[in-house]
């Protein structure tokens, strides 16, 4: 991944639905980043999840959180809740070194049909169980 640096976007010229995926993306930029979700509150279960796998996050308050440098992530178990913030889990489990388990993983076929398969067409070494 290329080197990259904090953004500002102001509401409404950024889709809410993207927030846990950017906050990923923020993991990996230098410098620390500010993300503000004005429109739903305590929208931040993915960030619980990322902070076991290395990111280093602060929630401030139930619609900010900060992102601070980049970070090293590192594989464990983590729960998604959710189809959005399964699928930044997912992602998260690919940039992580070691091995990724995502609880909740099967709920993400409704938004994003086989995407395993999908990742694997990329060269991703993922598989999908259902427990």
């Amino acid at each position: 991944m290329g080197r990259f640096s904090s953004f500002k976007i102001p509401h409404p010229g950024f889709p809410t639905d993207l927030q846990p995926q950017t906050c990923l993306l923020l993991t990996q930029a230098t410098g620390k980043s500010l993300i503000h979700d004005p429109l739903y509150e305590n929208r931040f279960s993915h960030l619980h999840e990322l902070r076991k796998i290395g990111a280093d996050i602060e929630i401030t308050d139930p619609h900010r959180a900060m992102i601070f440098c980049k970070t090293n992530l590192l594989g464990t178990k983590v729960d998604g809740t959710d189809i959005r913030s399964t699928v930044t889990l997912i992602l998260a489990g690919l940039i992580a070194k070691g091995k990724t388990i995502v609880f909740g993983a099967e709920q993400v076929d409704r938004g994003y049909e086989k995407i395993e398969e999908k990742l694997k067409s990329l060269g991703a070494k993922i598989e999908l169980v259902i427990a």
